[in-house]
């Protein structure tokens, strides 16, 4: 089956790395076009882009219209609106794709119903702070993948963690190729100016019949470096929290207008309770603790209670 595919790269002080990227991009001729879209960088990231956009027609380079930083998620969202090809995939600026990007693709999409497909993303350190840091917070770094192949809701279920088997939690942008048409009505969340992928992407899962493809080897490479953003939040600390409660808070609003089921309903608002409670002091945090357990006693489960009752670490 023949592709046609756009790739869309937010771009912020990212010149070490941006040349690699699109190069990592433009290989593939079923990439029609790369679009750019710069976010007021601080670097010469946008004298980059403009040379970029001088070598090959097929690289195309947008700012916003006030030409203001708005973050990752209204870059997308721009480079979504620019994209003229059936499908779109996404690439961070400081990551690549491998050959192997779009192998799995050209079959899986010959399905009319499949609507999304994505991988495993594979890791390279660029720096030993940022291997320091990167190993510190994630214990398994070799890949972030799901554990087996899917599809359909049962993608939803296991990003909601509602899964009979162990599926993880998340998969990564870089590997993800889905159909315009399927995101008419799907943004990422412009609050967020962290999980607005792991939002956008649990969302996706359940407005769009997604599958896996390559789960088992790389398809595409983070790069980490000393300024990754993710790596900067310290697991269990004020700041880890309340960008979590920002992401649930998200689905919880979601979910309420979603046709989402009873189950999934409860799991998301019990998420959002936990990391609520977690972000509480004092007497505040008890009094909605046991409040919410007499009102949802499975509550008192392990990862709720973790959640809600684990105490800050310095940040």
């Amino acid at each position: 089956m023949k592709l046609n595919i756009s790739v869309v790269i937010p771009v912020y002080n990212a010149s070490l790395y941006l040349r690699n990227a699109v190069n990592s991009a433009i290989q593939f001729d079923e990439v029609q076009e790369v679009i750019l879209v710069e976010d007021l960088s601080t670097d010469d990231s946008f004298a980059i882009c403009e040379q970029l956009v001088s070598e090959d027609p097929r690289i195309k380079l947008f700012q916003h219209p006030d030409k203001a930083n708005h973050g990752a998620a209204a870059s997308r969202n721009l480079g979504i609106e620019k994209a003229q090809s059936e499908y779109i995939a996404f690439l961070d600026a400081d990551d690549y794709y491998l050959p192997n990007r779009f192998q799995a693709e050209k079959n899986i999409f010959e399905d009319p119903k499949t609507e999304g497909v994505f991988g495993a993303l594979g890791v390279e350190y660029l720096s030993e702070k940022g291997r320091e840091e990167f190993q510190n917070k994630f214990k398994d770094t070799a890949l972030t993948t799901v554990k087996f192949a899917a599809e359909g809701e049962e993608i939803f279920k296991g990003l909601l963690g509602l899964s009979t088997n162990t599926f993880g939690s998340f998969f990564h942008l870089n590997t993800l190729t889905v159909k315009k048409s399927s995101l008419a009505n799907h943004r990422f969340n412009e609050d967020l100016r962290v999980h607005q992928d792991s939002d956008f992407i649990i969302k996706l899962s359940y407005h769009s019949y997604l599958k896996t493809g390559i789960i088992d080897n790389a398809i595409a490479i983070r790069g980490v470096h000393d300024n990754n953003r993710i790596t900067k939040i310290k697991p269990y600390s004020e700041k880890f929290y309340r960008n979590n409660l920002l992401l649930q808070k998200s689905l919880y609003q979601w979910s309420k207008s979603a046709s989402l089921n009873n189950t999934y309903r409860k799991k998301i608002k019990l998420d959002y309770l936990s990391f609520g409670i977690a972000c509480k002091k004092g007497i505040s945090k008890w009094f909605s603790f046991f409040k919410t357990v007499l009102r949802y006693p499975e509550f008192i489960r392990t990862k709720y209670r973790f959640h809600a009752l684990n105490k800050h670490i310095d940040d």
